[in-house]
């Protein structure tokens, strides 16, 4: 009998011990690091009663046909210009270049832009922002589009650069109000349906 309860206690203990390390939601790391930002409490921008609720988010279906290759045409000197936010805080932007591509046999076409503040700061130097919305914004992902990082060191020396839309995500304020989120400009509306990425968050 004392065997025998020892034998469930090391179980009981293993299995604690393994709920504990379960692998983190996503398909891919980088889902993996989202969901395990969006899960801390400390980095979270959800709210506490969705943050007691939160089991991952949720994405389209990894999609390799939305990674393309574009090519980037800079803009230099382009003066930093205040960009619309969801609250009156007006943060200074500027054209950092056009980047042209095909997608689903379209070519299309997206400014990026550097932040004044960003570039100010040499933790976040490289980070170049491109936000889009396309034709599911509204319609399976968030209405006010999603953003992608990109950043200036990984352009190659023939000004090509890698963009992943399976890599996305939302502006904070789709998940909390009290956040001041850039606006899409709308020349950055892609007239295709882009099913690859975040998808929109269920409260």
């Amino acid at each position: 009998m004392k065997k025998i309860c020892i034998l469930l206690l090391v179980v009981g203990l293993y299995s604690c011990n393994s709920q504990s390390k379960r692998p983190l939601m996503g398909e891919t790391e980088y889902q993996q690091k989202l969901n395990a930002q969006y899960k801390d409490a400390t980095k979270s921008p959800l709210k506490k009663k969705d943050l007691r609720n939160f089991k991952g988010l949720d994405f389209f279906p990894i999609d390799s046909s939305f990674i393309v290759i574009a090519q980037l045409k800079r803009t230099p000197d382009t003066p930093y210009l205040a960009m619309a936010t969801t609250t009156e805080r007006k943060p200074y932007y500027r054209e950092y270049g056009t980047l042209s591509f095909t997608l689903k046999g379209k070519d299309l076409t997206l400014t990026l832009y550097q932040s004044l503040e960003e570039y100010n700061d040499p933790k976040y130097k490289d980070y170049l922002f491109l936000p889009f919305t396309d034709e599911t914004s509204g319609e399976g992902s968030y209405g006010g589009g999603r953003y992608m990082d990109v950043f200036e060191s990984t352009i190659n020396s023939n000004d090509t650069i890698e963009l992943n839309f399976n890599n996305t995500y939302n502006p904070y304020c789709a998940y909390n109000e009290k956040y001041s989120c850039p606006l899409t400009p709308r020349k950055n509306h892609l007239d295709v349906a882009i099913k690859a990425g975040i998808k929109d968050f269920k409260k």
